[in-house]
């Protein structure tokens, strides 16, 4: 979680590759290049997003890759 963003993912989720967002009653998936998927967010959270996912792709892509095969997360520091 950073600045009200809540960033997670599920184990044994559907491709492609992706996290889910949420902020304020805002709901969105989002690739782990930072692209929007399905959903909306709104302009300044998608930015804050994107520069998370810049800093922390390879995380995020070992993440899902432990997501899929039942093992625990490791946790992403949040944006500050």
């Amino acid at each position: 979680m950073f600045f009200g963003i809540i960033i997670y993912m599920y184990a044994d989720d559907h491709n492609p590759p992706h996290f889910h967002a949420i902020y304020q009653g805002y709901e969105a998936q989002f690739s782990l290049d930072g692209e929007l998927l399905v959903g909306e967010m709104p302009r300044k959270q998608m930015r804050l997003i994107a520069a998370w996912v810049e800093l922390h792709r390879d995380e995020l892509l070992a993440n899902w890759d432990l997501a899929n095969s039942g093992q625990p997360l490791y946790k992403i520091e949040p944006l500050r």
